[in-house]
């Protein structure tokens, strides 16, 4: 099988200029192509998808600065190597902006020419190679998550609804052995499902599936409910939480489940790692661009040393020898994706003894979804 030599298109309104770049890579076994300005430029570089194009900055009709925008639109890939007699500091600087790959004042030398053509190709080589791969891995990941999805979690779920049928006596008594027994594997069940549908969620927000579920919606709202539904997991551990009083709706453009899910999530650990008789406080800040969330608790704190990794994949800080962890470690760091999606902040303060405050900081809705 043969290829093709790369495709060279030279934009140049200097008959001369177009004719010497010509005979330097006719010389190099390069295809050319020619264009006598920007417009027809232009409409070549769509039709035939060079492999780099040669720009001069000066010509009449539309500038090389307007001809490079235009090949970042028709291939953001296609590489743009400026020429010009008039080379400066800040015209150099600004057709880098436009997405120049590089500049070379005139007049030069052949091999001048022939060296930044070379790079330039290079340069397009590797980038159409990561590309590929990027293309590639989304392919996987896509492979991987329906693999992960159907061929592993649909039938844990469902030996974990055998399970429940089991223990709830409906097929026959069970000794207390195997009660036992089943209860423990039902645990670990769960624990699996539990990380499964964690990676499952990371996966989603980082193929940025996240954004297209944006709406807005009252975030003051939504804690309220979510406080009232923790009240009996706070119970259970002899804490309190409350919402502090805010005067106003919150209003935020956003995915209501998955935000939800973050402060879910803070919650949960505020309680699970507090003191008998402590207490877990949710405080809203307002301005006028972002709402910030403060979940403040009274529990046994994080060291120093942990505080920066907190939001790690898999990073579990072991905060008491009497509460050993029992999450999957994602959970802070899926809300911090979460909220990052949202174009917010999430970050903690804390102290062995102390307690911690984690603080979620999210725009307001101005009808734009983060890019």
């Amino acid at each position: 099988m043969t290829h093709e030599s790369p495709l060279i298109l030279v934009i140049d309104d200097e008959e001369a200029m177009r004719d010497s770049c010509t005979q330097i890579l006719l010389k190099d076994h390069f295809r050319v192509e020619t264009a006598a300005e920007g417009t027809s430029g232009l409409r070549r570089a769509a039709e035939l998808k060079p492999d780099l194009v040669i720009v001069d900055l000066k010509m009449p009709g539309i500038s090389g600065f307007e001809v490079l925008e235009g090949l970042r639109k028709i291939d953001p890939q296609m590489v743009a190597v400026v020429i010009t007699g008039y080379a400066n500091v800040e015209s150099a600087v600004e057709a880098m902006k436009k997405g120049a790959y590089d500049f070379l004042p005139k007049p030069f030398a052949p091999e001048e020419l022939r060296i930044i053509i070379r790079r330039g190709l290079e340069r397009r080589r590797l980038a159409l190679e990561a590309e590929s791969l990027r293309r590639e891995k989304i392919l996987l990941e896509e492979n991987i998550i329906t693999m992960v999805t159907h061929q592993l979690r649909s039938p844990l779920v469902a030996i974990q609804q055998y399970f429940e049928v089991i223990l709830s006596g409906t097929v026959g008594a069970l000794e207390e052995k195997q009660k036992e027994m089943i209860s423990r594997a039902r645990e670990r069940l769960d624990r699996l499902l539990g990380l499964i549908n964690d990676w499952l969620d990371l996966a989603r927000i980082n193929r940025g599936q996240l954004v297209k579920k944006f709406k807005p919606f009252d975030l003051k709202k939504s804690l309220e409910k979510l406080v009232e539904f923790m009240k009996p997991h706070a119970r259970d551990f002899g804490v309190t939480v409350e919402i502090l009083p805010f005067p106003a709706p919150v209003e935020v453009l956003g995915d209501e489940e998955t935000l939800e899910q973050v402060f879910a999530n803070l919650l949960s650990n505020a309680i699970q790692y507090n003191r008998p008789g402590g207490d877990v406080k949710v405080e809203i800040g307002d301005s006028p661009e972002a709402v910030a969330i403060a979940v403040r608790d009274t529990g046994v704190g994080i060291a120093k040393e942990h505080l920066p990794f907190v939001f790690d994949q898999f990073y579990r800080v072991s905060r008491s020898e009497s509460k050993k962890a029992k999450g999957t470690g994602l959970g802070l760091s899926i809300a911090k994706k979460i909220v990052e999606a949202h174009g917010g902040t999430i970050e903690v303060e804390s102290e062995p003894g102390k307690g911690s405050v984690f603080t979620v900081l999210v725009p307001k809705n101005s009808g734009q979804k983060p890019e």
